[in-house]
């Protein structure tokens, strides 16, 4: 029933992510969403960002964000990491997922992406037939229509839990 939703992994964090284990599985395109996967909510790129995007560079990745807010906050968030963007992506419509892949010259099978909502994020990626990891949000203070659907996200989260276990059982 809440399968649609469900994203391939869930994680702590985007930082403990092992990137350099996806590129050996065949992955050669990122995209990420923005707030509460890299910084928090509305604030610039930060170190850790910018540490892990050089990171990313360097192993072979082509990066793209993909944010449903409007330009001047990926803009402004992109200028220390300077990867290419797709700004008010109306996520969770797959449109922008598939042009992020024509932008990086990737497709479906080596595609990755990487969200801390179910309803947009992960959800958007599912129906454009891409793979998703879901990451905890990094700062809890949200917008209310975040939070509510927090609520409804969390219910979710315990099926798609209740299926692992019965997975490692079986």
């Amino acid at each position: 029933m809440f399968d649609m939703f469900f994203p391939d992994r869930y994680v702590a964090s985007t930082y403990v992510i092992d990137f350099e284990k996806l590129y050996e599985e065949g992955f050669r395109g990122l995209i990420f969403d923005i707030d509460n996967t890299l910084v928090p909510h509305g604030a610039p790129a930060d170190d850790r960002a910018v540490k892990l995007f050089e990171r990313l560079k360097n192993i072979g990745y082509r990066c793209c964000l993909i944010s449903n807010n409007q330009e001047p906050r990926v803009k402004m968030f992109n200028e220390k990491i300077q990867v290419d963007y797709v700004y008010n992506a109306h996520k969770p419509s797959t449109k922008n997922y598939k042009k992020a892949m024509e932008i990086m010259g990737t497709d479906t099978e080596d595609t990755l992406f990487v969200g801390d909502q179910l309803f947009t994020d992960v959800w958007g990626a599912k129906r454009a037939g891409i793979k998703s990891i879901l990451v905890k949000p990094i700062y809890p203070k949200e917008e209310i229509q975040i939070v509510l659907k927090r609520y409804l996200e969390r219910i979710v989260l315990h099926f798609y839990f209740k299926k692992l276990k019965e997975r490692k059982k079986g």
